[in-house]
């Protein structure tokens, strides 16, 4: 079942592409327009070139909507550790975590268009990642 569910994601992503091309800056538009103040900790954080780290940033959600259904351990481990981390050493809330993963989705699942069960696992994949932040709120 997971394998399935793997599948249907990677059809999606595919359709994905070929309708938006490079999501990067829609993912980072959405993102700045329902959290504005994080733009200034993009520049803070890398400031001879924000948009290397905005890509950077979609690049990794992008790797962890890849192997969700996968390596679901993986992705635990690393939200485990990068949550806090961001939150403390960064100043990352994780709303704007959590925020960044719903831009994400919000940016390329419709054009995705999943039917059926693709649907659900487009679901189901959004609600383990919001959940891993939210698991590593107060970490």
């Amino acid at each position: 079942m997971t394998q399935t569910k793997q599948q249907l994601i990677e059809a999606g992503l595919t359709r994905a592409a070929e309708a938006l091309g490079d999501i990067t800056q829609p993912v980072i538009d959405l993102f700045y327009a329902r959290f504005p103040d994080s733009q200034a900790s993009f520049a803070h954080h890398s400031p001879r070139n924000p948009a290397s780290l905005e890509a950077e940033m979609v690049g990794n959600t992008l790797y962890y909507v890849m192997i969700w259904f996968e390596s679901p351990i993986e992705t635990r481990i690393a939200f485990d550790g990068s949550v806090p981390h961001h939150r403390v050493a960064l100043a990352v809330p994780p709303d704007w975590y959590r925020g960044f993963i719903e831009a994400f989705l919000d940016v390329v699942e419709p054009a995705a268009a999943p039917q059926g069960a693709e649907a659900a696992a487009w679901a189901e994949l959004r609600a383990g990642l919001v959940g891993l932040v939210e698991r590593n709120r107060d970490a």
